[in-house]
């Protein structure tokens, strides 16, 4: 039976936190037609839309039908395995997680010296993407379509663990999204993309709305599992769908499905490093380093005796140090925020203790040419011991803040699920480069990557918010 085939003047990967922003700023040009492949389910059944709506709970738990499960090593001496989710719905990791909209700070963009990428080129895109509820200031946006608040009314652990952080001496920040050009020591309400315990994806924000438009066609539940190509430009994607397997082809196809799964699917096709690729049995395209110098940030949790806050934001405040530890103090405890427990189980908030500017690197890696065999996913968190150090500094600090106030448990090793950089971008003749400034793969024709595969290395912040200023960003170069 020979697949269909369709073609389109752009051909999205992913409808993501960054592939619906992509995805609503080339349809608007009613000439050009725009075709989005999302493996997850759409938005239009009320039961899912509800699901990612809900901005007091996390739909990851172990039936929930809008994310992928992976297994990572956060460490390898010991073996720590891990699994970690993604968002795999509308919206994406967007649609499914708490809230968090940190921008990345100045010097996140600065020092990476990649022209058209400084805070200078960014900040418009910032403020583009939001509405933001709180301040009115040239540093925000008062009519993008994700509205972004801050919590006000803190009760119960966070309010408790304001307190103490202002006795240890550390000063409130009143917005973390406008701090300067690098991180400051303090503590400050969390920008939420949650607005009176609704969640706005981007998916939402950008993606629905558009739908509307005759140019802009959604195809859920559809997985791409190899890009064709003639030569060395890239004309389709063999996928799979609800009705088995079809081939799309476009004049420009933009990757958006995440550092995982962006990373795995190039590597299927034959870009990659080369040793990593032939081990695989896969033959080479283009020789790029993909996978090869991921980033996340590391977090060690401890659970406290605090009691579950209930319909809250999962993360309302964090205390941030010049040093670059985060420390944050959920309200509840991974069943509480998941909804998996049963009733009267106990659960209690928890402390994490991540580290935002971290050494090590981490590799995602292809094992076999088979697309339904995963990539095989190391953080490698204990690779650079001063890391380490950091994060038992970290620990000490928060039982120093807050152990007269609640039993703290042990710390376990843990990830802030903010992998990024499986495809970085760099400047003209940077080694370590997969796209150039303009978010083209190297040595391909007609294929982009716009997601978190391309952040040189991950942001001071949890980089939700950049990813999604990212996306509004780049469109420009697709376009």
């Amino acid at each position: 039976m020979t697949a269909a085939v369709e073609h389109s003047d752009v051909l999205i990967v992913g409808a993501g936190s960054a592939g619906s922003v992509v995805a609503e700023r080339l349809s608007a040009d009613s000439t050009c037609l725009v075709t989005v492949l999302e493996a997850g389910p759409g938005l239009s059944d009320p039961e899912i839309l509800a699901l990612t709506a809900n901005g007091l709970q996390l739909p990851i738990g172990a039936k929930s039908p809008l994310v992928h499960r992976y297994l990572t090593t956060l460490t390898e001496r010991p073996a720590r395995q891990l699994p970690i989710v993604r968002g795999a719905t509308v919206g994406g990791s967007g649609a499914v997680n708490g809230g968090y909209f940190c921008r990345g700070l100045p010097a996140d963009f600065d020092r990476n010296e990649i022209p058209g990428w400084a805070w200078s080129d960014v900040l418009g895109h910032f403020r583009a993407i939001e509405t933001d509820l709180d301040f009115d200031t040239a540093c925000h946006g008062d009519r993008g379509p994700i509205p972004v608040r801050r919590t006000h009314d803190l009760t119960g652990a966070t309010e408790t663990f304001v307190a103490a952080t202002h006795q240890a001496g550390f000063g409130w920040i009143a917005d973390l999204n406008d701090v300067g050009p690098a991180l400051r020591s303090g503590v400050g309400a969390v920008p939420l993309n949650i607005v009176d315990g609704e969640r706005t994806s981007s998916g939402v924000g950008y993606l629905m709305p558009a739908l509307r438009r005759p140019n802009l066609t959604l195809l859920p539940r559809t997985r791409a599992v190899r890009l064709s190509f003639a030569g060395a430009t890239v004309r389709g994607v063999e996928a799979i769908g609800p009705f088995g397997p079809r081939t799309l082809t476009a004049d420009r196809i933009v990757l958006c499905s995440g550092a995982i799964q962006t990373a795995h699917l190039l590597m299927l096709s034959g870009v990659g490093d080369e040793t990593v690729l032939r081990a695989a049995g896969i033959d080479i395209v283009v020789a790029l380093p993909v996978g090869m110098g991921c980033s996340d940030h590391p977090e060690w949790v401890m659970p406290t005796s605090w009691a579950v806050a209930v319909n809250r934001p999962i993360l309302e405040v964090v205390l941030t140090t010049e040093d670059g530890i985060e420390i944050r103090p959920y309200t509840g405890g991974f069943i509480a925020m998941t909804g998996d427990g049963t009733a009267g189980h106990r659960d209690w908030p928890h402390l994490g203790v991540a580290l935002m500017r971290p050494r090590s690197r981490g590799r995602i890696t292809v094992v076999s040419p088979n697309p339904e065999v995963p990539a095989r996913i190391e953080h490698r968190y204990d690779s650079a011991p001063a890391d380490v150090e950091d994060l038992r500094r970290g620990t000490e600090l928060a039982r120093e803040l807050c152990g007269s106030a609640t039993h703290i448990g042990p710390a376990v090793w843990s990830t802030s699920q903010h992998l990024c950089g499986s495809a970085p971008m760099g400047a003209e003749g940077d080694a370590r480069a997969v796209v150039d400034q303009r978010c083209r793969v190297r040595g391909i024709e007609n294929l982009w990557v716009i997601d978190g595969s391309i952040l040189p290395t991950i942001t001071s912040r949890g980089p939700h918010a950049t990813i999604v200023m990212l996306a509004h960003r780049a469109s420009e170069f697709v376009r």
